[in-house]
């Protein structure tokens, strides 16, 4: 009975904490005192001792909101190799020192370690990663998808298709299985994974895998079904993000990927410079990252770069000129920015460069540095999302010696005096704003032969959310329509909410707010129609404001 009373006073007095989070573990530790437990029991038995015993009705505790406002799931390719061979820095592919492994991966990423573990079934993947998100409390109902691995385009278009359709099918079989009557069926779940079930059981894990094949192998639907139902399934797909290179992300690939639902392109550009290109052989020239950036961002793609300070022939000069470049050329400007400092891992052309003398990697204060001048110089219309590589310090042989960069490369900022205008240093982050004060704005760039314009609603110091408009280039449109315009993309911030609950920022007409706007710009310069790269999971929001499937995008006219 103590474990009982203890779970039972857990979770009158949790509140909002997440299991996990900090406060959460100081909440289980003052009890397990007061309750003389000889362990601390485990999130998961938290979870479940709410659910009410067999037939007396299902219960589960409130999901916890995620900051980022939906679920990101990250399912991993097989290994296979690049048609172009490997870059000198790159550690995985098949028959690696890693193993056989994502080719741009050591396999020891979380990311990566889960997709293996499931044998690189996307399907099993995904329902795994699902129901991790239930055990930490979250709501995963609205689900960022995100396809690791390469160089996605150059797989064979069958198993690119076969891929992404077991993606949509395990966020259908999820929602099928485990919700009920518009909440979580926590007995069927906790039945289903039996849980809890001791760390490392085995058996147990060998039987849900047989469960979990034996209902992916039930599905007869094709890709096209399921990618357009689920726009009607209780968890949606508002997002899908592919990481490819720009020789392998022309307008070809592009709309090919726009068949499967992709939504973002994760374009491995390392850097500016044609010289340091041809070294690190990374198979495609400055030229080539150019026409893929205006061909993709024609077709409505969100880009976020990849790129990579430190490589072999870089100076700090020459990194800061690539930053000055990514923001300052036209053919550039990001979207999103992911800074990678390059590392030497063993098995790889730059390892043996490093062992005979003639590389040195950058030093986490000399890549903190670099990134604090980037920091000084990246607009308001740019997301940097990561600055570090997944890859854990002691898989590396040399390079960036700790695992904290971002938070080193804020403290240098600060000391400096630098403050970031990046999207992500802007966002709320859990404060709840008063929705009375938000403030649209639009600033206009050129880009890629285009024009740009990116619309914020701002209160205070905050950006709440925002819009990407963009007029395209001469090179011909991506739907029909004398003069269209392109919304890339629509973003509110706030908590992750169970659909149909009102969260902090969202569903609080941020966004429709932010949409009015872009029509009405689009309307003033003569544009007829509005075009929008949507994920399947939010379409039925465009059409709350009239817009019209025209496959693969969301339309609407203009002049009526």
């Amino acid at each position: 009975m103590r474990a009982e009373d203890y779970l039972r006073e857990l979770h009158e007095i949790a509140g909002d904490a997440a299991p996990g989070g900090r406060r959460f573990e100081k909440l289980k530790r003052r009890l397990c005192k007061k309750y003389g437990l000889a362990r601390v029991p485990g999130d998961s038995e938290f979870l479940l001792n709410i659910i009410p015993r067999a037939g007396s009705g299902p219960g589960v505790a409130k999901p916890v909101r995620t900051i980022s406002g939906v679920a990101p799931v990250s399912v991993a390719t097989e290994p296979r190799g690049c048609p172009h061979g490997k870059c000198t820095f790159c550690p995985g592919g098949p028959g690696s020192p890693f193993g056989d492994v994502p080719q741009s991966y050591t396999g020891r990423e979380p990311s990566i370690a889960r997709s293996a573990a499931a044998g690189y079934d996307a399907y099993i993947t995904v329902m795994n990663r699902l129901a991790q998100y239930v055990l930490g409390g979250h709501s995963p109902e609205k689900v960022e998808l995100i396809v690791q691995g390469g160089t996605f385009p150059s797989h064979p278009e069958q198993y690119q298709r076969d891929f992404v359709r077991d993606c949509y099918l395990a966020m259908r079989d999820f929602g099928a299985e485990f919700y009920k009557n518009g909440a979580l069926d926590a007995r069927r779940f906790a039945d289903f994974y039996e849980l809890p079930s001791a760390p490392g059981d085995a058996g147990s894990f060998m039987r849900i895998l047989e469960r979990l094949r034996v209902l992916k192998s039930a599905a007869r639907e094709s890709l096209a079904e399921l990618r357009d139902s689920n726009e009607r399934e209780r968890i949606k797909c508002v997002g899908l993000t592919i990481e490819t290179k720009p020789d392998w992300g022309f307008a070809g690939h592009g709309r090919a990927l726009l068949d499967l639902g992709c939504t973002r392109i994760e374009l491995g550009v390392q850097t500016a410079d044609d010289e340091i290109l041809q070294k690190t052989h990374r198979g495609h020239t400055v030229a080539d990252t150019k026409r893929s950036i205006r061909e993709l961002r024609d077709l409505g793609y969100k880009l976020n770069f990849h790129v990579m300070p430190g490589l072999p022939g870089s100076t700090r000069e020459s990194d800061v000129a690539c930053f000055d470049a990514y923001f300052n050329d036209p053919e550039y400007r990001p979207d999103m920015l992911k800074i990678y400092p390059c590392l030497v891992l063993r098995g790889t052309p730059l390892y043996e460069e490093w062992k005979a003398g003639r590389f040195a990697p950058l030093s986490a204060a000399q890549a903190a540095d670099i990134i604090v001048e980037c920091k000084k110089r990246v607009p308001n219309y740019c997301r940097i999302m990561r600055i570090q590589r997944d890859i854990p310090t002691p898989m590396t042989e040399d390079g960036v010696e700790r695992n904290n960069l971002r938070q080193y490369v804020s403290k240098l900022a600060r000391e400096r005096g630098v403050r970031c205008a990046c999207i992500r240093c802007r966002e709320p982050r859990g404060v709840a704003v008063p929705s009375g004060s938000i403030r649209i704005s639009s600033d206009s760039y050129e880009a890629s032969g285009g024009m740009e314009y990116f619309i914020s609603a701002v209160s205070g110091e905050y950006l709440l959310g925002f819009a990407r408009l963009r007029f395209p280039s001469a090179v011909s449109p991506p739907v029909s329509g004398s003069s269209p315009a392109l919304l890339r993309e629509l973003h509110v911030y706030g908590f992750s909410t169970p659909l149909g609950e009102p969260g902090e920022t969202q569903h609080r007409g941020v966004g429709s707010l932010l949409l009015q706007t872009a029509e009405s710009i689009a309307r003033a310069s003569g544009k007829d129609k509005l075009t929008v790269i949507a994920a399947a999971g939010v379409r039925g929001y465009f059409r709350k404001f009239n817009y019209r499937l025209e496959d693969p995008y969301m339309t609407k006219r203009l002049d009526r």
